[in-house]
């Protein structure tokens, strides 16, 4: 009876992390969005900021000191977030947590990224003397292009939420992991198919091109932004290695789903096969 309470306290205790690693999770992404996207575009139409000098020479800008004072908080902010993402990532460094943690090792990978977004978006410094790479300023586009930005933002950000959630976001989090294991269960991850394995640690990361999208289409972009979209768009490159398996592996799925929604007579009995496919 000891031993099983002593189970039951620590499953309660593992569940609590998990949920209110959930809940910091969810409040950074949303700070995230509001950081990267809406922020920007709502001074851009309002005018309530500056968000750069045009009449200022790129080659005294980047002679000013508190230009690249700026700067340098801005590339040590990313490189803070690029390396805790990485490093943790790294084999030797997550068999070491995962022996340390056991099933709270993903809940602590998204606990420690969304500690290195709020500290970037917290820290970061805009670079206000310095001129804009482009900025659309000129009647009637100065109000209807930032208004065509925040429609497309706004659909990317819906398109990246509802991949996430077709994308096993418990156990992305880190929530399947605890459940399984006080189930017996084991990994969540052995559940899957082997070409869903393989796809899964190829690309953890299923919002490339939306998140581009954001990175980029803005009606104005300063020095700081290019620093942040450049870093983040040369990091998505670079952190997956899809290849032709992979690729005809999500073909095989995105068809599947289509057909679902052609036959929704037969969606019951396609999305337990679909289901079981993926598990």
């Amino acid at each position: 009876m000891i031993e099983m309470a002593s189970v039951t306290i620590r499953g309660c205790a593992f569940g609590a992390v998990t949920l209110l690693n959930f809940a910091f999770v969810f409040i950074s992404g949303a700070d995230f969005i509001h950081f990267i996207s809406f922020k920007t575009i709502y001074y851009n139409i309002t005018g309530e900021t500056i968000l750069c000098q045009d009449s200022i020479p790129w080659s005294a800008a980047l002679q000013d000191a508190s230009v690249l004072r700026s700067v340098a908080v801005d590339v040590a902010l990313l490189g803070l977030f690029i390396v805790q993402h990485s490093l943790l990532a790294w084999s030797p460094v997550k068999k070491v947590l995962q022996s340390a943690l056991g099933s709270l090792n993903r809940t602590f990978y998204c606990f420690t990224t969304a500690l290195a977004l709020q500290i970037l978006m917290r820290c970061w410094q805009p670079v206000t003397s310095a001129p804009c790479l482009w900025s659309v300023r000129h009647a009637p586009w100065s109000v209807w292009f930032p208004l065509l930005c925040f429609t497309l933002h706004f659909l990317c950000w819906a398109i990246i939420c509802s991949i996430l959630l077709i994308f096993d976001y418990p156990e992305l989090l880190g929530i399947k992991q605890v459940y399984y294991e006080f189930l017996g269960l084991g990994e969540p991850v052995s559940y899957k198919s082997a070409p869903a394995q393989r796809f899964l640690s190829h690309l953890r990361h299923p919002v490339c091109l939306e998140l581009a999208v954001v990175l980029w289409f803005l009606p104005a972009l300063s020095l700081d932004r290019l620093l942040l979209a450049g870093s983040l768009s040369t990091y998505l490159a670079v952190a997956h290695s899809l290849d032709k398996q992979d690729l005809a592996y999500l073909c095989v799925q995105i068809k599947s789903k289509v057909q679902l929604l052609a036959e929704p007579q037969q969606g019951g009995a396609d999305a337990t096969n679909w289901t079981h496919k993926e598990k």
